[in-house]
């Protein structure tokens, strides 16, 4: 199918995320461009687990502000998951997965159904304020950005881990890995929606 492409511009900055669905490209992570080096790492588990292209560049006002980044950079990419989900028919809509590397293990599960909302549950395991020169609140903000807009519910979950960089790329990993079980498309699904509610008609007068 057309890869599609989204932008989204505020007086703060313009995020351009373009995804592509055709096999992933020997240099996929050539075309992440975030200015942020681990966040572009996250959004590589992210195509690599997701199975799918992920184009990003990223354009600043004034300052170089990292929450800015983050925030509409996952706003930017939900929306355009969320564009490619109500254009093709078919889609599963929802998934699950569990990511490791090494002590870390992660869960993360998501369903497409219009609703809003993302919960991020460490399970009092100590997560450092930094990792790789990201503060990991900011990482917590871009999947918080995904999910306001996909208008999807995102939960993820923290099972095991100590080590800062491992965790995050659990959860990544796992986020990547469930957005590949949501994305898939087969005849059986074709006509249905994620919940049983249907689809959300609006009559405003």
């Amino acid at each position: 199918m057309k890869p599609i492409k989204v932008i989204r511009k505020t007086t703060e900055s313009e995020m351009t995320v373009i995804l592509d669905f055709s096999p992933l490209k020997s240099n996929y992570r050539e075309y992440i461009n975030t200015g942020i080096t681990f966040l572009n790492h996250m959004i590589e588990h992210i195509a690599w687990r997701g199975g799918f292209n992920i184009e990003v560049n990223v354009k600043l006002d004034k300052f170089v502000l990292t929450h800015v980044i983050a925030e509409d950079l996952g706003i930017a990419l939900g929306k355009a998951v969320r564009e490619y989900i109500l254009s093709t028919d078919g889609v599963q809509g929802y998934g699950d997965a569990v990511g490791i590397i090494d002590e870390a293990k992660a869960q993360c599960a998501v369903s497409f159904e219009e609703r809003a909302y993302c919960d991020i549950d460490f399970n009092s395991i100590g997560v450092g304020e930094c990792v790789e020169g990201m503060n990991s609140e900011n990482l917590e903000t871009f999947l918080e950005g995904f999910a306001q807009g996909a208008m999807c519910t995102l939960h993820v979950d923290l099972i095991k881990g100590h080590n800062g960089h491992h965790i995050w790329e659990a959860i990544y990993r796992a986020f990547g890995i469930a957005l590949n079980r949501t994305l898939m498309v087969s005849e059986e699904r074709k006509g249905r929606t994620a919940g049983v509610a249907g689809k959300i008609e609006w009559v405003i007068e």
